[in-house]
This record gives structure tokens, C-alpha cells and sequence, in this order.
């Protein structure tokens, strides 16, 4: 195996578990507060904008962990800085 080789099979590796272990936790925790949040609703439905507007201001910043690994992913397959390097070295640049 070359260098390339390499670099793309340790990439793709590497992209698929930071997705796996990227995305376990923020689904856990979304579940978590959406049955948190489903409880409290039903003990006080009075309060029920206010538990709504925290509940999804909360989703959308656990959500962004899960986006934050999907990115990592996506340039590390489609972008990685260490292709282009190896690359150039090959060549001879």
C-alpha cells in the first residue's frame, strides 16, 4: 500500500467513528431532555411556553454537537490537509 492508500483508508476510518461516537451522545441527551421536558409539562401546563422555548434553545445546542462532528467528518473525507501534503511530496514540490 502507498501513502495515499494509507492516508484515505485511516481517514474514512476515523470519519465513521466520529460519527458513531459523535452522534451517541447528543441523541442521548436530546431523549433525555425531551422526556425531561414532557414531565414537566405534564406537572405544569401553565408553564408550558416557557419549558418549550428552553426546551428547543437546549435541542438546538446539543444538536450542534452532532453537526459539529458531521463536519469534522465531511473534511476528512472530502477536504483532508493531509492528502494534499503527501501528495506534494510525491510529486516532488
Amino acid at each position: 500500500m502507498d501513502n495515499i492508500t494509507i492516508i484515505a483508508v485511516a481517514s474514512i476510518i476515523t470519519a465513521g467513528i466520529t460519527i458513531c461516537i459523535g452522534v451517541i451522545a447528543p441523541a442521548l441527551g436530546e431523549g433525555r431532555a425531551i422526556s425531561s421536558a414532557l414531565s414537566s409539562l405534564a406537572q405544569q401546563p401553565d408553564a408550558a411556553a416557557t419549558i418549550t422555548r428552553t426546551l428547543f434553545v437546549g435541542l438546538a445546542m446539543i444538536e450542534s454537537t452532532a453537526i459539529y462532528c458531521f463536519v469534522v467528518s465531511m473534511i476528512l473525507i472530502f477536504a483532508n490537509p493531509f492528502w494534499n501534503h503527501v501528495i506534494a511530496q510525491s510529486t516532488g514540490r
